[in-house]
């Protein structure tokens, strides 16, 4: 293969490695985040560590897939990119993203989510993703819309962050003819 689909300019996209347990506790546990996933609870150490131990990192096997995004200039894991809910017949799958505060607004996260989906359309052949965001994370609205994901739908009162009800923003993508 000539090209790389998980090398870009600014990071590099790579399978979760045992070392990366420390970055992942900190990620999973900041509780800023949880208003972005679908977790409000810490994970241990231990939880962690089988998680990487049992992923194959093959989404048609484990019907999701975690990719660490790293920074090119140093090799340090800056966040992670994730596809979940992946239904290979429907070839679909729903695409996250995490990137730790001090790396935000640099322009990582949409080199990431633009290698992965190149490798997801270009590579796999998935059809379409999704992203939900939500209505106030004005960051992600645009990273999303600059990947070329189309806004498709509100979802009413769909996550309870803060002691109150959000709205989420539906995001699609459809892999181009």
């Amino acid at each position: 293969m000539s090209h790389s689909f998980f090398v870009g300019t600014q990071v590099i996209l790579r399978a979760m490695e045992p070392e990366d347990l420390e970055v992942l506790y900190r990620m999973e546990n900041d509780p800023d985040m949880w208003d972005i996933s679908n977790y409000s609870v810490p994970y241990s150490k231990y939880v962690l560590k089988q998680y990487i131990e049992n992923s194959q990192c093959d989404m048609f096997a484990d019907k999701q897939l975690r990719l660490m995004i790293v920074r090119r200039s140093d090799g340090e894991v800056i966040g992670t990119v994730d596809v979940t809910d992946f239904a290979p017949m429907h070839r679909r799958g729903e695409i996250g993203i995490a990137v730790r505060e001090p790396f935000r607004g640099k322009g990582y996260a949409r080199e990431a989510l633009t290698l992965l989906c190149d490798y997801l359309f270009g590579f796999l052949c998935v059809h379409q993703l999704t992203a939900h965001v939500a209505v106030d994370n004005e960051a992600s609205r645009r990273l999303f819309v600059s990947a070329g994901f189309v806004e498709c739908g509100r979802l009413k009162e769909w996550w309870f962050a803060d002691g109150c009800f959000k709205d989420v923003l539906l995001f699609q993508r459809l892999r181009k003819a």
